[in-house]
Order: C-alpha cells, then sequence, then structure tokens
C-alpha cells in the first residue's frame, strides 16, 4: 500500500493509522465487522469498514472480511439483512447490501495490487450480482428487497439504494473485464446503463439543474440526507447538477462547525453521513468543503481513534451511545478521497457515466 491519508491540520497519518486500527479491533474471530463489539452484522457496513482495512494496511484483516462474505454467502447469491454473533436475525434480502461486496473487492484490488485475491472472490461477486439484476425493474429501477422464504420482491425503488447500486454495477464490470468475463460485463453494463437512465428521466430540470425527483421511478426522497447527497456519491448525478443538488439542500442539513444531520428535523448530527458528503463533495472538486467537513466531525473522536456515532446537539449528548465501525470506516474513506494516498482513492470518484446526459425539460 502507499502512505497513509493524512489531512493536515485535521487528522495526521498516525490518527488515521490508529482509526483502522480501531476497526481491526473490533472485528469478530470470523472475520465479521459488526457496528460495534457485540452489535449487528450487514452485509453493507460490513464491507465499508473492510474498505477502511484495505486504506490503512490492515490487508489481512480486509481478507478475512471479505472470506467471511464468501462464508456467509447463500446459494442463490444473497445475503441475509443482519447478522447478530454468527446467528442470523434477520433473513430477508436487500438488493443494495448484496450489491456492494463488489465496491468493496474492486477497492481491495485497486489498493492492494492483489490478482489472486480478486480472482478468489470473483465467484462470490458474479453471483451476488447476477441475484441482484433479477430485481430491475422494466423502468431501470432495482426493486429494494425480497422476502428471504417466498422470494417476493417489495417493489419500491429506493433513491439512496439506487444510487449505490449503479455503483456497484461499475466496479462489478471492473472485474468482470479484469477477469475476461465479457458476457457478464456486458450484461452489468448494460444494467447500469439502463439504472442511470431511470435516473436521468426522474430529475427534473430548471435551466439545466435538478430541481427535484419526479414522481414515478424512486420513492419521494425522505426526510434522511443520504436520499440528498447519495445520487452524487454514487456517480448518478455529477457536473454542474450534482453541484445545484448539493447546494439546494445544504441550509437543511449541514451545521456549522458540527457535521450534517442525518435527518433534516432533528438536531443530530452523525458522522458517517458527514463522511459520506466529504466523499461526495470530494468527487465533484468541492474538495476544501470535504475537508472542513472531516475537521467539523472532531468532536466524535474518540482517543483510541474511533469515533461515536451521533451527537444530538440540542443537549451535548452522544446518541447512540456506541461507537461504530462503520462510522470510523466513512471517516477513513473519506480522508483517503481527499489527501488521495491509497491506489484506491478514487473508488467514488471515478464511477464510469453509462447513459447520456439529462435533456434539459
Amino acid at each position: 500500500m502507499g502512505s497513509l491519508p493524512e489531512l493536515p491540520g485535521v487528522l495526521s497519518a498516525a490518527q488515521v493509522g490508529a482509526t483502522g486500527a480501531a476497526i481491526a479491533a473490533m472485528q469478530e474471530r470470523s472475520g465479521a465487522l459488526p457496528w460495534f463489539p457485540g452489535g449487528k452484522t450487514d452485509p453493507w457496513d460490513h464491507v465499508e469498514s473492510a474498505m477502511a482495512l484495505s486504506v490503512t494496511g490492515f490487508d489481512e484483516q480486509a481478507r478475512a472480511a471479505y472470506r467471511w462474505s464468501a462464508r456467509t454467502q447463500r446459494p442463490d447469491g444473497s445475503w441475509p439483512i443482519e447478522f447478530r454473533g454468527g446467528t442470523v436475525v434477520d433473513p430477508n434480502i436487500d438488493s443494495n447490501f448484496c450489491a456492494y461486496l463488489a465496491v468493496g473487492v474492486w477497492h481491495h484490488y485497486r489498493t492492494s495490487g492483489d490478482l489472486d485475491f480478486l480472482a478468489e472472490m470473483w465467484p462470490t461477486v458474479r453471483a451476488a450480482i447476477d441475484l441482484v439484476c433479477r430485481f430491475q425493474r422494466d423502468d431501470g429501477a432495482f426493486r429494494w428487497a425480497a422476502d428471504a422464504t417466498s422470494l417476493a420482491m417489495f417493489d419500491e425503488a429506493l433513491l439512496t439504494g439506487n444510487a449505490s447500486i449503479l455503483h456497484s454495477l461499475d466496479c462489478a464490470g471492473r472485474i468482470a473485464e479484469t477477469m475476461d468475463d465479457a458476457d457478464s460485463a456486458e450484461r452489468w453494463a448494460s444494467a447500469q446503463a439502463r439504472l442511470a437512465r431511470a435516473f436521468a428521466s426522474a430529475f427534473a430540470d430548471v435551466d439545466g439543474a435538478p430541481a427535484g425527483v419526479v414522481p414515478g421511478v424512486f420513492v419521494a426522497p425522505s426526510s434522511h440526507s443520504m436520499d440528498w447527497y447519495y445520487p452524487v456519491l454514487g456517480g448518478a448525478v455529477r457536473d454542474e447538477r450534482a453541484h445545484a443538488l448539493i447546494d439546494r439542500r445544504w441550509d437543511e442539513f449541514v451545521v456549522a462547525g458540527k457535521g450534517i444531520h442525518c435527518i433534516d428535523h432533528r438536531p443530530w448530527v452523525t458522522g458517517a453521513e458527514t463522511s459520506e458528503l466529504a466523499l461526495a463533495l470530494e468527487s465533484i472538486g468541492r474538495v476544501d468543503e470535504a475537508v472542513a467537513l472531516i475537521d467539523d466531525i472532531g468532536h466524535l473522536r474518540d482517543p483510541d481513534g474511533s469515533y461515536w456515532t451521533g451527537l444530538v446537539y440540542a443537549d451535548g449528548k452522544r446518541w447512540p451511545v456506541e461507537k461504530s465501525c462503520w462510522t470510523s470506516a466513512a471517516v477513513v474513506l473519506a480522508a483517503d478521497a481527499i489527501s488521495r494516498a491509497s491506489a484506491g482513492n478514487g473508488i467514488f470518484r471515478d464511477v464510469r457515466a453509462a447513459a447520456e446526459p439529462v435533456a434539459a425539460r
């Protein structure tokens, strides 16, 4: 790996390394990366935490995490939504949760250069993405979940989940190309292009900038900040439209000196969402704002290098009272993207365009 990420005056390389060590310390013997020791493990946040291990030089632990994913994958290519201590708590299927392994595996390859490990994980990624593609609707959007017993799918397409799936399809396609599987690469590129066109049709334009989400494709944006910035983070909205989209709700979510709201109307800032917004900003060149956001959540940093999940700033209390693995991971990934330290630093920035630009309306 290259040098550790560093944000001068905000985070030193040693501090980022300590955050990686804090994540590694939470890993279970099985390789699972739970939310916190004794907490639940879900397939998406597990992968995000593994990505931070790759960035901070914990390659052995990262490989153990991905091998846990390979061992726990079901024959249909899916994972249960939630494990706890190795036991399945929620057996149902979330399409975005299943897709995200492709992002992590491609990121680990970019960071480590380990082609043998990429080949080892390839059957797991291929099965997962083929399963996820079964969730795609005729309009290109992806259904969000399915019942594990009946396999009946819930038809709603969620904005954040679909933006993340678009990113996953791009990474999966890159893996397929590297593995010389032209058929998979072509099928997944087609699925990504159809999803990108669904995003293109969902965002209304006013003078070239998205005014909001047109009803009929995705579930209307919720009060959660993820529905605001994720279309940018996942690569579904870029260029001047991305700037307009971010600017439109900036004052609703960003609290100067504290971070960003998880939910627009609550006095609660969270480290993971703040870091993901920083990643989205970095991907469109707004680096100074990204750095400022990571600086703002310094109050969530624990002396051991881990990060508390959030703060209710109205009363100064941390909530929930937990130092979450994935919050620490999001900080590491944001620092890496901004500093361009690891070879995987462009994992969010470099999502390939998959559809024609949105036409002006």
